[in-house]
């Protein structure tokens, strides 16, 4: 029997309502793995799953950070790990749920980077580099030496990626290179929804539609009349960042609409590309998800 659950995939796949059904077979609880679920305020445009939708079940690493601030891939595992082991801990299988697949990753696996020495020299100067002009251009310097690893690893994540620049100064080898001790921490099975791709589509056309049906404009011009800066990483979001567009350029709503609506379906591609290298992940059929044939699945 596996030890941890991941319903993962693409948006607009229902891994919400899957998460909740398995997670109160189980008398578990759920973990989000959602890079925008984390930030208070952001509810319509994330798809934030309502009180109603949560079902009862505990949900962490929801709302945990104000609009205005930033958070990195390490500030999720240093958060959501100490979480996911208690549940464990406590004779229960620990529910993964979300779409953020190097959330999920950091969760997963322990990345020890074959052990290469570190150099807290080197490290020091990118830390101030990154202090002085952003995680963009840091990010930049990766590509530049090292594009494998950026490939992998989120621009937001600065600790690995100054841990790859220090790498590759250090040794004069790229981290890709190297065997990075890519570890499974936990017999956890990965399950995903499979739709076709008109369907896929239009589902995330729907979901787009509802959130403007409930009020995504509003909340981006709330967010606005309290101080959150268009520049904030939250503000950057599909969703979000096609509205603050919007209002500047006058767009009407329709003409908003269809972006977000192109932007995730673009979105929608790249996760699913993804996960298609999560090691052993299970793809089931949107005819035959449910959380039976989930449950059915982990103890195997």
């Amino acid at each position: 029997m596996k030890n941890l659950l991941v319903i993962c995939g693409a948006t607009a796949t229902g891994k919400t309502a899957l998460a909740v059904a398995c997670a109160k077979a189980l008398s578990s609880q759920v973990i989000s793995a959602d890079s925008q679920l984390i930030y208070r305020g952001l509810d319509i445009g994330t798809a934030k799953p309502t009180e109603s939708e949560r079902g009862g079940v505990v949900h962490h690493m929801i709302d945990i950070v104000p609009p205005d601030s930033s958070f990195s891939v390490s500030d999720y595992r240093a958060a959501a790990l100490p979480m996911l082991r208690s549940i464990a801990d406590g004779g229960k299988i620990p529910v993964v749920c979300g779409g953020t697949g190097f959330y999920i990753n950091s969760l997963l696996f322990d990345y020890s980077y074959a052990g290469a020495a570190g150099n807290e020299e080197v490290r020091n100067k990118y830390r101030a580099i990154l202090e002085e002009k952003g995680c963009d251009y840091l990010y930049g310097l990766l590509q530049q030496v090292d594009g494998r690893s950026a490939q992998t690893i989120h621009k937001n994540d600065t600790k690995r990626v100054i841990r790859a620049l220090e790498i590759f100064e250090v040794s004069g080898r790229r981290k890709s290179e190297l065997s990075d001790g890519k570890k499974s921490m936990f017999n956890y099975l990965a399950v995903a929804v499979d739709y076709p791709r008109d369907v896929l589509y239009s589902r995330i056309g729907a979901r787009v539609e509802e959130m403007f049906g409930r009020g995504l404009v509003n909340e981006v011009r709330s967010l606005l009349s309290v101080g959150i800066d268009e520049k904030c990483q939250s503000m950057q979001a599909i969703g979000y960042k096609e509205i603050l567009e919007g209002i500047r350029c006058g767009y009407s709503q329709s003409t908003m609409c269809d972006k977000i609506k192109q932007n995730t379906r673009h979105y929608a591609k790249r996760q699913l590309t993804f996960f298609k290298k999560l090691p052993g992940i299970v793809w089931l059929d949107y005819r035959e998800a449910s959380p039976e044939k989930i449950l059915e699945l982990l103890n195997d």
